[in-house]
C-alpha cells in the first residue's frame, strides 16, 4: 500500500456533533464527510466500531465482538424515514445536544427503548423486499451474526458477559443447551440482528458516500478481544484456556518499565497460535474472518499493538501484575503471508509505539506497512529522538500530533505534563516567536514533515484543552466521552486547514 502526500482528521463516531447526545451515522456524519472534502481531507480514523459493554466504561477497545456494529451509532431520524418511528416519538429523548460530553449511561437507555420499538413496527410494516435484505444479511454473515446474537440475548437474560457464570452446559456450548436457548431468546436473538442489519445498512451508505466524495476511511483492529464476548465463547479453541475449566491460562499486557513498576495487565486472552510446529489452522481461519470482515467496512486499517504479532508479553493469569511474564513468539510474517495468500493486499497502518524492538521494525518494514510517529513523544531533549520529524528516515509513515491516548496539543503543551524548560525547548525547535495559539504552531510542523500521511485529531484543529481529550490510559473514568457541539468545526476552520495542506502539498482534488 502506497499513501499518497496527504491529511486526514481523527475523530470517533460517537465524537459526532449528533442530535440526541451522541454522534452517529446519520446526517452529522455526512456533514463531516463534506468539511473534510472541502478542506482537502482524504482520509477519516475512526476508532473502533464494535459494540461495547457499560461494565467496561463503554471503551471501544473492550468489545464484546470484533465483528458486530455497535447499535448506538445507529440513527434514529433515518429509521423514522422508513417508517419505524412515529413522527414525534424522538421528542421523548431528554438529552443535551449541546452538551460536550456524553452520558452513555442515559444514551444507551433511551436509544434502546426506541430501537426496540422501531424493531417491532419493522416486522409489521416492513415489505416483502426489506425482509428479503434482512434474510439475506443474516445468510452473509452467519459466520459470526448467530453466536453473537444469542451471545448477546443470554447475557442480557443473565445481566452478565462473563459467559463463565452462566449455566455450566451452555457456558461449554453443548448443543442441547445452545438449541434451548435459541428457542428460548428467539425473539431478543432476532432483535439483535435486526440490529446489526440496521448498523451495516447505514454503515455501508456512509462509507459509500465518504469514498464517493474522495475521502477514505481508517478503521482500527484492537489486536486482543475481551474474554467476555462473542469471539472467545464461541471459539475457545483459538485461546490459550484451560480445556477443563475455560478459563484463561495467560493472559496480555506489557513488561515493567519506565513508566510502571509493575507493568500493565490487561488480562485479555491470548491467542494459540501454534500447532504441530506450524500456524493453528483455526486460530488462522479466524483471523482470516476478521480481516476480511474489517476490510468490507473500511479501506484501511490501522492494527494496535503491532509488536504482539512479532513477539507478546505472556503473563500467567494467577498473577496480579504483569511483572512475572515472558516474552512469547508471536506469528510473525508468515502469519501475514498466509492473510495476503487469502485476502490479497492488506492495506494496513502498523501501531508501532512503545517499546519496540529490532524485529518488530523488521517485521514492519518486510511488510511494507507505514509506521506511526508521534510528535508528542519527541522532545526529550534527545536530538536522535525517532519522533523527531528531522528524523523521519521513510515517507513511509504517518505522523500524528497525538492519538486518541494522548492528551490534547494544547493540553500537553500548556499543562504539567511537561516542564518549562521542556517548552522552551520545543518552541526553539519549532523556530516559533511565541507560545500563543501552539496547536497550529505543533500541526504546520507535522504538515511540513516527510511523512505520506497526517493525521490530526480534531481537538487538536480547534485548540481544546486537558479537559476534552478523548482517553487517559492512567484513569478509568471521564474517557470516551468527549463529542462535538453543533457548529465548532466549521468552514472557517476547515479553510484555514485547507490553506496549510496547500502550503505543503498536502491537498489535491
Amino acid at each position: 500500500m502506497k499513501i499518497k502526500r496527504s491529511t486526514g482528521l481523527l475523530l470517533h463516531i460517537t465524537s459526532l456533533p449528533g442530535k440526541y447526545g451522541i454522534g452517529t451515522l446519520g446526517k452529522e456524519a455526512y456533514d463531516f464527510v463534506d468539511l473534510l472534502k472541502e478542506g482537502g481531507q482524504k482520509y477519516w480514523q475512526i476508532l473502533p466500531v464494535s459494540p461495547v459493554s457499560p461494565a467496561l466504561n463503554y471503551c471501544p477497545y473492550s468489545s464484546i465482538s470484533s465483528f458486530a456494529g455497535n447499535p448506538i451509532f445507529i440513527n434514529l431520524e433515518i429509521l423514522q424515514q422508513k417508517g419505524w418511528l412515529r413522527d414525534d416519538i424522538l421528542s421523548t429523548l431528554h438529552v443535551e445536544f449541546n452538551n460536550n460530553f456524553i452520558d452513555f449511561t442515559k444514551v444507551f437507555s433511551q436509544k434502546m427503548k426506541l430501537l426496540t420499538i422501531s424493531f417491532e413496527n419493522f416486522k409489521r410494516y416492513s415489505d416483502k423486499g426489506v425482509r428479503k435484505s434482512f434474510n439475506g444479511f443474516c445468510k452473509d454473515h452467519k459466520h459470526w451474526l448467530n453466536d453473537y446474537a444469542l451471545f448477546s440475548a443470554i447475557s442480557i437474560y443473565n445481566n452478565n458477559y462473563n459467559w463463565l457464570n452462566w449455566d455450566k452446559e451452555i457456558c461449554f456450548r453443548n448443543p442441547k443447551a445452545i438449541k434451548k436457548w435459541e428457542e428460548k431468546l428467539k425473539g431478543e436473538i432476532e432483535f439483535q440482528k435486526f440490529l446489526q442489519f440496521i448498523f451495516f445498512d447505514q454503515w455501508k451508505e456512509l462509507k459509500k458516500y465518504a469514498n464517493e466524495n474522495g475521502v477514505r476511511i481508517i478503521g482500527d483492529l484492537p489486536i486482543y478481544v475481551s474474554f467476555d464476548s462473542a469471539d472467545t465463547w464461541s471459539n475457545p479453541n483459538i485461546f490459550q484456556l484451560d480445556k477443563s475449566t475455560c478459563k484463561p491460562i495467560v493472559v496480555s499486557g506489557v513488561p515493567p518499565d519506565y513508566f510502571s513498576k509493575t507493568g500493565q495487565m490487561w488480562g485479555n486472552p491470548l491467542y494459540d497460535w501454534f500447532e504441530n510446529g506450524d500456524l493453528k489452522r483455526e486460530t488462522l481461519t479466524w483471523w482470516v474472518k476478521r480481516f476480511k470482515h474489517i476490510l468490507d467496512i473500511v479501506d484501511i486499517v490501522r492494527i494496535d499493538h503491532f509488536r504482539g504479532f512479532e513477539s507478546y508479553w505472556s503473563i500467567p493469569a494467577k498473577e496480579k501484575n504483569a511483572v512475572k511474564g515472558e516474552w512469547m513468539k508471536g506469528p510473525g510474517i508468515k502469519f501475514f503471508k498466509r492473510l495476503k495468500d487469502k485476502l490479497g493486499d492488506l492495506p494496513l497502518i502498523a501501531e508501532d509505539l512503545g517499546n519496540i524492538t529490532c524485529e518488530v521494525e523488521q517485521l514492519r518494514d518486510d511488510l511494507n506497512l507505514p509506521g506511526m510517529k508521534i510528535l508528542q513523544f519527541a522532545f526529550d531533549f534527545d536530538k536522535k529522538n525517532q519522533y523527531l520529524p528531522h528524523n523521519f528516515r521513510t515517507t513511509n509513515c504517518v505522523v500524528y500530533t497525538g492519538t486518541h491516548d494522548n492528551n490534547t496539543t494544547n493540553g500537553w503543551f500548556y499543562g504539567s505534563e511537561i516542564d518549562e524548560n521542556t517548552r522552551e525547548y520545543i518552541i526553539e525547535y519549532l523556530g516559533a516567536d511565541n507560545r500563543d495559539e501552539f496547536h497550529w504552531k505543533l500541526i504546520r510542523i507535522a504538515m511540513s514533515s516527510i511523512a505520506d500521511l497526517t493525521i490530526l485529531p480534531v481537538q487538536d484543529i480547534l485548540g481544546y484543552g486537558e479537559e476534552f481529550r478523548m482517553n487517559n490510559p492512567a484513569s478509568s473514568v471521564n474517557n470516551w466521552i468527549w463529542k462535538l457541539t453543533p457548529e465548532r468545526f466549521n468552514k472557517h476552520v476547515i479553510i484555514k486547514l485547507k490553506k496549510m495542506c496547500q502550503l505543503y502539498n498536502r491537498a489535491y482534488p
